[in-house]
């Protein structure tokens, strides 16, 4: 390349077509490389303050060479400029205002000139390199692709994928898998970014979506669309599970990713290294996908939280290892897979937990709506846990309990929302005692009860409130699913300062808004 802008004209030619084929970028890019390095060269030659301009043809290899300068009354830039005199000396009938082309005689570039051109067209030709890498891979994520070790980097495994290179992160790469330099290797690409040193590809042996793409591979079903993979879930180099389900009945989903005698399953769980897969029926009713994302261990009973999103799953006593699963791995799959905590227990735990939330909401009833212990328990075994149900339940439906009346009933409603207003009045002194201002009680779907959770998280004043984002105020908390036998062993997000209360993201969005409110008031006045 260093000889390439002394070269003749046959030559540069071949040089840009040679160039252009080698690296996969269009001839017009290396053309326009050329001409910017002989432009740069010249503006050294004839001076940088020159507006120099070179023009290669791209067919016969004719270069000419140039330079643009204006017609002006009083001449401020010698390099730029030249009066009227001058310019109708380099072109007949020049008015001021003119760009003129002063041709410029060919230029014969010495060994640092030429060092200097051939930088700039590698540079030219390195950039144009990188973008059709990025173009070419931008939208193959989520594709399998295959490659060959370059080298292994601090851990990082660096691919040729023969016209580019993509690395497998430490984090991306299947546990205790040996990886040599020359390894033909399969990988999902997860991502392609720009970056200035090019595109980064970035490559994954670890994400469930490279175990998708290999049963898309080994299964004609899944790859024609007959069955889909609606979820799954992996622990790297150990287990995984995926939730498949069957567009036509007489197709059975199960057994078409198992194959015949296992052929298709073990050719998957050969590439990710030995790593066993479940294959469970996929089902749009969650207690039965709970139970399925359970297997081999046998549940009992599936009680569903909607608002918490938590699923409690009772087990026999002897099924409780094997639901949890070695370092609760079993578990922790199943919540992965449904996308719901799951809390495993035993029956007694189970029974004993009944138990106490039956005697918690006895002594509630008993307390807040002066009643004695068997009518309370007669509450809590008809299906009622909280004031409010029995405050705004229709009359009907508690004086269809057996041993009520319509008087009963309206006694009992009474005293429930006299409770009710008790707790408020005691929730007001307590929120007014804490300092949170009155206005904070004007905004839409905040009790008294929010409001001291507020003030107790030092948030008393509008602009405390309007400067929190939606999900520091009502997102819910999340549980890291471990171990599920005692919630001590489990690690919990708080989630936002009011998740307990159940706000929806659009009642905490509104919530924001009215606190904000005063901010625009400001602003208008």
């Amino acid at each position: 390349m260093a000889n390439a802008i002394s070269a003749n004209r046959a030559e540069l030619i071949a040089i840009a077509n040679s160039v252009a084929s080698e690296k996969m970028i269009d001839k017009a890019i290396v053309i326009e490389a050329m001409e910017d390095a002989i432009q740069r060269a010249a503006r050294a030659r004839y001076g940088a303050e020159n507006d120099i301009r070179a023009k290669l043809d791209p067919d016969s290899g004719d270069l000419r060479l140039w330079r643009v300068v204006e017609v002006v009354d009083v001449v401020e830039d010698y390099f730029k400029q030249v009066d009227l005199k001058q310019g109708e000396k380099l072109q007949k009938g020049a008015v001021v205002g003119d760009f003129i082309v002063d041709p410029l005689p060919a230029i014969d570039l010495g060994r640092i000139d030429a060092q200097s051109a051939k930088q700039v067209i590698f540079q030219k030709v390195r950039d144009a390199e990188r973008e059709r890498q990025h173009e070419e891979f931008k939208d193959r994520v989520g594709e399998i692709i295959t490659g060959v070790v370059k080298s292994v980097e601090f851990g990082h495994v660096v691919v040729n994928l023969g016209r580019a290179e993509g690395v497998i992160r430490r984090d991306q790469q299947i546990p205790r898998e040996v990886v040599r330099v020359g390894d033909r290797i399969r990988s999902v690409v997860l991502n392609v970014r720009r970056e200035n040193r090019g595109p980064q590809i970035f490559l994954s042996r670890a994400h469930p979506e490279f175990m998708k793409k290999l049963f898309a591979q080994e299964v004609p079903e899944i790859y024609d669309g007959v069955i889909t993979i609606m979820a799954a879930a992996r622990d790297p180099g150990s287990r995984a599970k995926i939730g498949v389900i069957s567009r036509d009945s007489s197709i059975d989903p199960v057994g078409a990713c198992v194959g015949m005698k296992g052929s298709r399953v073990q050719a998957v769980v050969q590439e990710m290294q030995g790593e066993k897969i479940d294959i469970i029926p996929w089902s749009e009713d969650t207690a039965t996908f709970v139970v399925n994302a359970l297997q081999p261990a046998q549940v009992s009973r599936v009680v569903i939280d909607e608002e918490e999103e938590r699923i409690e799953v009772v087990v026999p006593d002897d099924q409780l290892s094997l639901a949890i699963g070695r370092r609760g791995q079993n578990v922790r799959l199943a919540s992965q897979l449904t996308g719901k905590a799951i809390d495993i227990m035993t029956e007694a735990d189970a029974s004993e937990k009944r138990q106490k939330e039956f005697v918690s909401r006895s002594e509630l009833f008993q307390n807040e709506l002066d009643v004695d212990e068997t009518l309370s328990q007669l509450l809590v075994a008809e299906g009622f846990g909280e004031l409010e149900e029995v405050a705004y339940v229709s009359i009907d439906e508690l004086a269809s309990i057996e041993g009520f009346d319509d008087d009963l009933a309206a006694e009992l409603q009474s005293r429930a929302q006299e409770a009710l207003d008790r707790r408020e009045a005691a929730a007001r002194e307590e929120r007014q005692a804490l300092g949170v201002e009155d206005a904070l009680a004007d905004i839409p779907h905040l009790t008294e009860a929010m409001l001291v959770t507020l003030g107790k998280a030092n948030i008393k004043t509008l602009d405390d409130l309007a400067d929190l984002a939606t999900d520091e105020l009502v997102q819910k908390k999340r549980v890291d699913q471990r171990r599920r036998k005692s919630e001590s062993n489990a690690s919990e997000d708080k989630g936002g300062v009011l998740a307990a209360y159940g706000l929806s993201e659009e009642q905490g969005n509104e919530i924001i808004m009215a606190a904000r409110a005063h901010w625009f008031e400001d602003e208008e006045a």
